[in-house]
């Protein structure tokens, strides 16, 4: 079983920098990738401010912090900055196209024993494997957003995937202080296909009237011991990438419970897309 020591990280955004920041924190050396140096040190940026809140709430201590920092480097996205890496994660936004083209410009630099794991949250991994030379060596790695306190990371076996990369990926997911499920490759997942079911149908609930946002969210978060209502939880997430992941289960699935609702194609569309833009069922 492969012991991951050093990580690569391609993707600074919303999930990449939270992995970034456990890999680290976890004492492995990672590089955080984007397709620009800006992009990469913007991620960097974001998680000393969580590490920096992290202090001001007593979890962390300084020393700490500066020992994730100097273990995290950036660079603009190249399959050479990943020739030693014994695990690769993607977290590029949830375009099948990106990741297939990526994928198949990593795959030749890289050790012939490196570990290649998809963020995906809904996509066939099986499909990516396809892309790939080595397709056994490709797993899910779903986190789950925010990436440094939320425990659960989905481990998704694709057709190929080899028995020894599911046990190095538990044991790098028990490394980093996480817990892991694993699943079958199908669409959705597990995570996906039930936390998208809550939430679109949270979202008809609105689109009819049935009641307000917070109080659909409330209903959840008191009656069944949510943390977080499904709306407020689908700003979170961001609601364009909702609506992706919607399109993608009905389109593979046919089942008319994830046909996007017109209420989430609309607010998509006027580009309220939740926390990361400032107002989605909620003002941020």
């Amino acid at each position: 079983m492969k012991d991951v020591e050093r990580v690569g990280v391609i993707g600074a955004g919303t999930m990449g920098h939270g992995i970034a920041q456990v890999a680290a924190a976890a004492g492995c050396h990672v590089v955080l990738m984007d397709t620009t140096l800006e992009l990469a040190e913007r991620g960097i940026a974001r998680i000393r401010a969580n590490l920096d809140e992290g202090i001001a709430r007593g979890k962390v201590t300084q020393a700490e912090r500066d020992g994730v920092l100097s273990r995290i480097g950036a660079a603009v996205t190249s399959g050479a900055d990943l020739h030693d890496c014994d695990l690769i994660v993607e977290a590029v936004p949830e375009r099948m196209d990106l990741k297939l083209t990526l994928l198949k410009s990593i795959e030749p630099t890289i050790a012939a024993d490196a570990i290649i794991a998809s963020n995906t949250s809904s996509l066939s991994i099986s499909e990516m494997q396809n892309a790939l030379t080595q397709p056994r060596r490709m797993i899910g790695l779903h986190f789950f957003n925010p990436v440094h306190i939320n425990r659960l990371v989905e481990i998704v076996r694709g057709q190929a995937t080899d028995d020894d990369v599911v046990a190095a990926s538990q044991a790098f997911v028990e490394r980093i202080g996480k817990e892991a499920i694993v699943v079958r490759d199908s669409p959705g997942f597990a995570t996906s296909r039930l936390g998208v079911l809550l939430g679109l149908e949270a979202i008809r609930m609105l689109e009819e009237g049935v009641a307000s946002a917070q109080d659909i969210d409330r209903a959840l978060e008191l009656g069944y011991r949510h943390p977080l209502g499904p709306l407020k939880l689908t700003d979170l997430v961001g609601l364009d990438v909702r609506l992706d992941i919607a399109r993608y289960l009905y389109a593979e699935l046919g089942a008319e419970h994830f046909k996007p609702p017109v209420l989430l194609e609309q607010m998509v569309a006027q580009g309220k897309l939740g926390k990361k833009t400032g107002e989605g069922f909620y003002t941020w």
